[in-house]
C-alpha cells in the first residue's frame, strides 16, 4: 500500500469491524497497516471480502495472518508451487545451465540442500524424498517471513567448469516471471555461504 491508501484503508477497517460488531483502536488499526502494507490495498480489500465469504471461518473477525493466507495462499500451497517450479526447471533446462528462479527462497533452499548441480544428480526414485525435503525447508522459512541470504544464480554444471577453466560464463536462464527473476538475480549475495545440510 501506499501512503495514499491509508484513508481507505481506515475506512476498510472501520467497516469491517462494524461488520464483526467489534471495536478498534488506532494502535490496532496501525498493526494492521504494518502487517499488510507490502500487499496493494486492491487485494488486502479482496481477501477482506473473501474473508467474510468463507463459510469456515467467515464469522470471526479476520487477523493479520487470516488476510495475509488469503493473499499468499497457505506455506504448504506456496511450497508446492515452488516445487513445481523447481522440478521443471530440472526437467526442461537441466542442471548443466545456470538458473535464476523468480523467488529467493528457492535458491536459498536449494543452497541449503547442496546445490543445483547436486540436485541434478539425485536418482528418480529418490525425486519424492527430495520434494518433501525441500518443502519442509521452504515452509519453514515462509513460517518465519524469513528470506536469508542467497546466491543470485544457482551454478550448473557448464559454468562451474568454465570457471575452473578460466573461460567466460554463460548467462543464467531466468525462470518463472523474468521481471522478478531479474530482481533475484541482482539481490543475491555472491558470499552467500554454502550450507549442507
Amino acid at each position: 500500500m501506499q501512503d495514499n491508501d491509508s484513508a481507505r484503508f481506515l475506512a476498510l477497517m472501520t467497516g469491517i469491524c462494524e461488520y464483526y460488531g467489534k471495536e478498534i483502536s488506532k494502535a490496532v488499526i496501525s498493526l494492521y497497516w504494518n502487517g499488510l502494507k507490502q500487499f496493494d490495498y486492491p487485494a488486502i480489500e479482496k481477501a477482506f471480502w473473501e474473508h467474510t465469504q468463507n463459510p469456515d471461518t467467515g464469522q470471526f473477525m479476520p487477523k493479520i495472518a487470516d488476510i495475509m493466507k488469503m493473499l499468499q495462499g497457505r506455506t504448504t500451497d506456496q511450497a508446492s508451487i515452488a516445487w513445481s517450479k523447481v522440478d521443471e526447471a530440472v526437467r526442461r533446462v537441466g542442471t548443466y545451465r545456470d538458473v535464476v528462479f523468480d523467488d529467493p527462497l528457492i535458491h536459498r533452499v536449494i543452497q541449503d540442500m547442496g546445490g543445483w548441480i547436486k540436485l541434478g544428480t539425485i536418482d528418480e526414485k529418490e525425486w519424492p524424498f527430495i520434494e518433501r525435503h525441500f518443502q519442509t525447508r521452504y515452509q519453514g522459512y515462509k513460517l518465519r517471513n524469513d528470506v536469508p541470504e542467497y546466491l543470485p544464480s544457482l551454478t550448473g554444471i557448464s559454468n562451474a567448469q568454465n570457471a575452473k577453466e578460466g573461460f567466460l560464463k554463460e548467462e543464467p536462464v531466468l525462470l518463472g516471471n523474468k521481471e522478478k527473476a531479474q530482481q533475484v538475480l541482482l539481490g543475491g549475495n555472491t558470499n552467500s555461504v554454502l550450507q549442507i545440510n
